[in-house]
């Protein structure tokens, strides 16, 4: 398993955090997306198939784009 935290900056509602989880939540591998608004992060847990490529363009694809 491998966790690791993106900086989000456009997490702003429980909406986002919803969006988020929902959506990374259903990629094969992932077993746990937890979103935050005040950190504005996301700590997401997954193993294969799912890689961190395949998250950040989720994320991206869906405008919760990871910050560098």
């Amino acid at each position: 398993m491998t966790t690791v935290i993106y900086n989000i900056p456009n997490i702003s509602c429980g909406h986002c955090v919803h969006t988020i989880k929902s959506e990374v939540g259903e990629l094969i591998g992932v077993t746990s997306v937890v979103a935050d608004t005040a950190t504005k992060q996301a700590t997401i847990v997954f193993d294969d198939p799912a890689t961190e490529e395949k998250i950040k363009a989720l994320l991206a694809e869906i405008n919760y784009p990871v910050a560098n």
